[in-house]
């Protein structure tokens, strides 16, 4: 009797153990190296000289100082086996760019390596720099001087660009200019990173299945032989933001969901 009641504790606290890793495997399987934001620029990929990453960071605070809206310029190494729809949404939402609430951040993105552009587009801002407005700064802007081997160029005129449409000021007439087809917009619905909170949340529920098998092994042997007395919530491990922790620039918690568009050169 009292083997057969302590047996389901024991298969129990292994399916836990057996859960928390498979968790944690498919985590950092599926959770790319992020880029630390430093600043408003983010030049990984060292594109630009310093000069032109001070100028570019004066106009995107100035536009933050405005407007709070978010913009932040990256350069990457490597997109780390992603599409460049799936890094752009899931680099946005762990930077949180743009405002909680109003979701009204931007990303233009840079990977030299696997020769792909995006701006990734908040929430807030879809209905400002819709998809078409995007595909026609990538594809008069940025890709002609990326093309011609002058990076900081293009990543320069697509930054300004993208200013002068959140003003409401820009119009992509220069599509009339070009035999190029218009690329279509990334799918909203691109895969995103593994959310974080996934694996807290399953070890609460885990740690609540356990607490319940106990407390049928005592039922079921009638006396209070294993007790309440050592389980604790461990808790509160509270959320640290991932960002502003150096006192610099941060995001503000804004989403993203797909909105922008990409090319390649």
């Amino acid at each position: 009797m009292r083997l057969n009641t302590v047996r389901p504790v024991w298969c129990g606290l292994w399916l836990a153990l057996l859960l928390a890793v498979a968790l944690a495997a498919g985590r950092a399987q599926a959770e790319p190296n992020w880029p630390v934001l430093t600043g408003r620029v983010v030049d990984e990929a060292g594109l630009l000289s310093g000069p032109q990453r001070a100028d570019l960071d004066a106009k995107l605070a100035q536009l933050e100082s405005a407007s709070s809206t978010q913009l932040v310029v990256v350069t990457v190494n490597s997109l780390q086996g992603l599409e460049i729809e799936e890094y752009g949404v899931g680099l946005g939402r762990h930077w949180g760019i743009g405002q909680i609430g109003k979701n009204n951040g931007a990303l233009l993105i840079v990977a030299p390596n696997e020769r792909a552009v995006r701006i990734e587009v908040g929430y807030g801002l879809e209905g400002v720099l819709t998809d078409a407005i995007c595909s026609s700064i990538i594809q008069t802007d940025i890709l002609p001087a990326f093309r011609a081997g002058h990076m900081d160029q293009g990543i320069i005129a697509g930054t300004n660009s993208i200013l002068t449409a959140l003003n409401g000021d820009y119009t992509p007439d220069k599509w009339a200019e070009t035999s190029e087809p218009q690329p279509l917009a990334a799918p909203a619905a691109a895969e995103i990173p593994f959310p974080p909170w996934i694996v807290p949340l399953v070890f609460v529920l885990l740690w609540f299945a356990i607490v319940m098998l106990i407390r049928r092994a005592q039922r079921n042997r009638g006396r209070g032989m294993i007790g309440s007395s050592g389980w604790s919530s461990g808790g509160g491990s509270s959320r640290s933001s991932s960002f502003g922790s150096s006192g610099g620039f941060s995001g503000g918690g804004g989403s993203f969901g797909g909105g922008g568009s990409s090319g390649r050169w």
